[in-house]
């Protein structure tokens, strides 16, 4: 019962997190994109009255005339939005759901002895320590570099490059790619929260008492939109990528993580051009070559089998079914007895189940050594090359 309800609070979480997330994007796209698209008012009445910049939209049967104003209005609107809510449900949402999967599990999904031998306690706060230290060095390089934007540029994705091999040498791969993502979501969220609105604010104070607002708020805050940016496709690769294991169980995994994240912020880039009406089809040209590249480095290398495997008869299902019940059942049975129900309803109970998911079972076992999960169960060097050779002799029945 206790996985039942786990599965269930999972499923609720997960659920939330994806749509307040597609409301936060969504939101954020847009502005980036109004921002870019903007051209400057031809009309004078429109310039004396403050207006930066105008878009005329044609949407949904109406006509929208969204208009920029860099200084308060000549009366300001007592009913201002506020671009908050959506990243802070966002990130809490997420959080409450690494908390059930990830937190709540530290020996499955946190820890691989194989990578870093730590207990729970260790990984837990590894894991906290990670996303707090995430926002502190890059609130920092913010700070000192400045208004230095390439420089800072160049540092962020340096400094996510190292945090990247660091979380790899730390935790399991899967959770390694999550915290990560994670890392920076909290970093963008970090930025709406202690940057962003709290600068608004004091602009809006200083208008509301006729004074010049300090355009430093508008600058930062400006700044950490921009990073928001190109943070946004790395997270969400991150956040998919536990279903792709063949990324995150490759022994450089860190620089597969680098490279598809580099390849999210270079078609990012090419559409915030695209909105400034300049077309550079080498952005998604480079960023589909990165992912080729990523696709190319993980392509797993042939298993070369042992002397006494060439020469063994051909294994059959009724072989390997006790290393599947011993090491496998507890999590893909219609019964199991870890989960509330069996991972994208794989089980093995019967041969006929095992027959079919054969190529699953030895991607996922013997390539990519994905499973068991945080090898929970214990199997060994042995029995994965029994699986390979069952497999590699026509996986027989």
């Amino acid at each position: 019962m206790e996985g039942f309800i786990t599965d269930w609070l999972n499923l609720a979480l997960r659920w939330l997190h994806v749509v307040v997330a597609i409301a936060w994007i969504g939101e954020s796209f847009y502005f980036v994109a109004l921002d870019n698209s903007l051209k400057k008012p031809k009309d004078p009445a429109l310039v004396s009255r403050g207006v930066f910049g105008e878009l005329w939209h044609v949407h949904g049967g109406g006509f929208y005339n969204m208009q920029k104003y860099m200084v308060a209005p000549p009366e300001m609107p007592e009913d201002l939005h506020w671009s908050k809510w959506p990243s802070y449900t966002t990130w809490m949402s997420g959080f409450a759901l690494f908390t059930v999967v990830y937190l709540f599990s530290p020996g499955t999904y946190l820890i691989d002895k194989n990578v870093l031998d730590m207990g729970p306690v260790v990984a837990i706060s590894a894991a906290l320590g990670f996303l707090a230290a995430g926002w502190i060095v890059y609130d920092s390089l913010c700070r000192l570099l400045g208004a230095r934007d390439k420089l800072l540029g160049v540092c962020i994705g340096l400094y996510v490059l190292a945090a990247a091999w660091l979380a790899c040498h730390v935790f399991a791969g899967r959770a390694a790619y999550l915290i990560v993502g994670a890392m920076l979501a909290t970093i963008m969220s970090a930025n709406v929260f202690f940057v962003i609105i709290p600068g608004q604010r004091k602009m809006v104070d200083a208008m509301l008492k006729g004074e010049a607002p300090d355009p430093i708020y508008g600058k930062r805050g400006k700044q950490r939109s921009v990073h928001n940016t190109y943070f946004t496709l790395p997270v969400v690769f991150a956040m998919l990528s536990n279903h792709y294991a063949i990324t995150y169980t490759h022994p450089h995994n860190w620089a597969v993580l680098a490279i598809i994240m580099l390849a999210g912020a270079l078609i990012r880039q090419f559409f915030v051009m695209r909105h400034r009406g300049q077309v550079l089809w080498y952005l998604p040209a480079a960023g589909a070559a990165l992912l080729a590249a990523a696709l190319a480095f993980t392509l797993p290398r042939p298993i070369a089998p042992q002397a006494e495997a060439v020469n063994a008869p051909q294994l059959r299902i009724a072989e390997i079914a006790p290393v599947l019940q011993q090491r496998c059942v507890a999590c893909h049975s219609a019964h199991p007895t870890l989960m509330g129900s069996a991972p994208a309803g794989v089980m093995f109970d019967t041969p006929d189940e095992i027959a079919r998911n054969a190529q699953r079972i030895y991607q996922q076992a013997v390539q990519l050594k994905a499973m068991p999960l945080g090898n929970v169960t214990n199997m060994t060097e042995d029995e994965r090359l029994k699986i390979a050779a069952w497999f590699e002799s026509g996986a027989q029945r």
